[in-house]
């Protein structure tokens, strides 16, 4: 009987429950995929993207504008101007313009988080260029939306765009002795988006972009490569490294001042070489060859970045989880004297070329 009871409650609950539910059918809203700010005239100006769905199974986009001082200023007035309700829930993807990150893009990132149908992992980006003309753009028939999404993330899987999205961004943000960073993506063609760099943040501001050709010594600091490639010049001709695989591990050496030790490892294919075959004890050349390249870029950037005072890499919050009382107080200053020992071990798989 007590069996019974507890079934026909839980039943009755769960109409209830069911009750309190706000269902929205798809054809009644629009669907918003993409959102975009950008600086105009010293107002905000705002995008929606929105996919229309047309009967041959192909997807057109449509955009909704609008100028505002505050976030939520601009999402009422495209509101106004739709015939169904916007709702965010399937948000993919969100840019900024330049501009706009210069002066801070925290106040925009609450309006996300206080929205519980927006997921942590919104993929974010920077724009060189307007945010609409990359919305506007004819990117094929899946939508603009699945095309930037796939651009960004197989960027960050396979090739040399270290991971990033609200949630990385919003980590290295509130994280003290580590600054932020997002991809920057530039329009080249009609159709085509080009990842152009790596807008790096101080505190919620951009104050730096990293071009687009030091992305993989930069990834090999902040992130791990699964199948990244390179460009090796030695002696016997230019080289193509691919499919590499790479793992770093950081340490202190000492304090007062502080140096810190930084080795990468990285394993990869000769895919391609500039003579077509090589005999097997050239190969070493091109590791070691390719093991000077990643100390020479690897240290100029760490050490531009310290001219900056800006820190991608997170040494002062590995510093302060090394460091009993670490004072972040005194970092700053630590932090400028500071010096780096980078290494690198190269392992190149003979395949393809060798003969």
């Amino acid at each position: 009987m007590k069996k019974f009871r507890f079934i026909i409650t839980l039943c009755l609950c769960s109409l209830f429950l069911a009750g309190n539910v706000q269902k929205r059918v798809i054809d009644d809203v629009n669907i918003a995929t993409g959102f975009g700010m950008d600086k105009s005239n010293g107002q905000l100006h705002g995008s929606i993207m929105i996919p229309v769905f047309k009967a041959d199974k192909s997807i057109e986009n449509f955009t909704f504008t609008a100028n505002g001082k505050i976030p939520r200023d601009l999402v009422s007035e495209m509101q106004k101007k739709a015939s169904q309700p916007i709702v965010g829930g399937s948000l993919d993807i969100a840019l900024f313009g330049k501009d706009l990150a210069r002066e801070g893009i925290i106040q925009v990132l609450d309006v996300f988080l206080r929205d519980p149908t927006i997921g942590a992992r919104l993929n974010l980006a920077v724009v060189d260029g307007k945010v609409d003309d990359i919305f506007k753009g004819n990117y094929g028939d899946r939508g603009n939306h699945e095309y930037l999404r796939q651009l960004l993330e197989q960027n960050m899987k396979i090739h040399n765009l270290p991971k990033s999205n609200l949630h990385f961004f919003l980590a290295d943000f509130y994280e003290e002795g580590k600054d932020a960073y997002l991809p920057l993506l530039k329009k080249t063609q009609q159709d085509l988006v080009n990842i152009a760099g790596i807008a790096l943040f101080k505190d919620e501001k951009l104050v730096d972009v990293l071009h687009e050709n030091k992305l993989f010594y930069f990834k090999l600091l902040v992130d791990k490569h699964t199948e990244g490639s390179v460009m090796v010049k030695e002696v016997h001709g230019d080289a193509s490294v691919k499919s590499i695989k790479s793992t770093h591990n950081l340490k202190i050496i000492k304090r007062n001042p502080y140096k810190f030790g930084f080795h990468i490892k990285i394993k990869g294919y000769l895919t391609e070489h500039q003579d077509g075959i090589l005999k097997e004890n050239e190969i070493k050349d091109i590791e070691k060859q390719l093991e000077k390249q990643i100390v020479k870029e690897c240290t100029m950037m760490v050490e531009d970045f310290q001219k900056k005072e800006i820190d991608p890499i997170g040494f002062g919050h590995f510093a302060q989880t090394r460091t009993r009382n670490f004072d972040f107080n005194k970092w700053q200053e630590n932090y400028k004297s500071a010096q780096f020992k980078i290494t690198a071990d190269v392992n190149i798989v003979q395949i393809g070329v060798v003969k």
